[in-house]
């Protein structure tokens, strides 16, 4: 494993759509890992493939229960509403309030192609839409409603 630079807002990377991951291989495999790797050494609770430069449509999610890999993720339902406060690390040092689905379910595939189906809430929930955004070139200011500054945040 090994710690990958995070691309940061104003890179064209961040803007592009991803395309959808064929290959479940060891190069896979090492992206996931040093995907997760990155996302623990930046205090972070999720990282997407473009973050770290590569288009394609992978992300990462530890909420504090473990990670969870989505590989050509798909939001298939969402319901609810939730206003909370929301970061990225690839703004660093930039909060905002965002308007994100309470409920999701998502499909996607992990490191070995098999297929799963995952019905997410609340923090989860809101972890697995920003990261997903992120897949289709959407950073989490396309979603606030206030932006925070760092003593709000921590609050």
């Amino acid at each position: 494993m090994a710690l990958r630079n995070i691309v940061k807002e104003g890179d064209e990377i961040l803007t592009k759509n991803c395309r959808p991951v064929e290959k479940f291989d060891d190069k896979l495999a090492s992206l996931i890992d040093d995907m997760y790797e990155t996302m623990l050494a930046s205090n972070g609770v999720g990282i997407a493939a473009p973050q770290v430069g590569v288009l394609r449509r992978v992300f990462v999610v530890d909420i504090g229960e473990g990670m969870i890999e989505f590989v050509n993720p798909e939001i298939i339902k969402t319901s609810g509403r939730q206003e909370t406060g929301e970061g990225c690390l690839s703004c660093p040092g930039e909060y905002g309030i965002t308007i994100r689905p309470k409920f999701v379910t998502i499909k996607a595939q992990d490191r070995t192609g098999k297929e799963f189906t995952l019905e997410a809430s609340d923090f989860l929930a809101k972890a697995v839409c920003h990261e997903n955004d992120h897949l289709n070139g959407i950073l989490f200011k396309a979603h606030v409603i206030r932006m925070l500054d760092k003593d709000e945040m921590e609050e």
